[in-house]
């Protein structure tokens, strides 16, 4: 086993993963940047339908906490009725590669779990 994985002793990575998920927390936020990485560009109602069971309300509460967090740019467009789009920052972005493991993981995962 490699001397970096899964060892005891290793404040400063669990103190990151901790400081981590206290951005990501909670049952909303990974699904939300899901929903705008894959399609760059997201309306309001896009991203409600995407996030299956979440309410109007968490999920605009949800995205100013991500935009606070620099992960997500809000813009409104000068439209009728006026249109909100989100997507993700140059610094959310770096957020790709986790949701492309968390998926690849979620989807072995149920294959295992399900025995397909």
């Amino acid at each position: 086993m490699p001397d970096n994985v899964c060892q005891p002793g290793h404040k400063r990575e669990i103190m990151a993963v901790h400081d981590a998920m206290d951005v990501l927390n909670g049952k909303w936020k990974i699904s939300i940047i899901s929903s705008i990485c894959y399609y760059n560009k997201r309306r309001f109602s896009d991203i409600l339908t995407d996030v299956s069971g979440i309410s109007n309300r968490m999920l605009s509460k949800e995205l100013k906490d991500l935009e606070i967090n620099q992960l997500v740019k809000r813009t409104v467009l000068d439209t009728q009725p006026i249109t909100v789009e989100y997507q993700l920052t140059d610094y959310g972005r770096t957020l790709q590669t986790i949701i492309d493991n968390l998926s690849d993981w979620g989807k072995t995962h149920r294959a295992v779990i399900t025995g397909k």
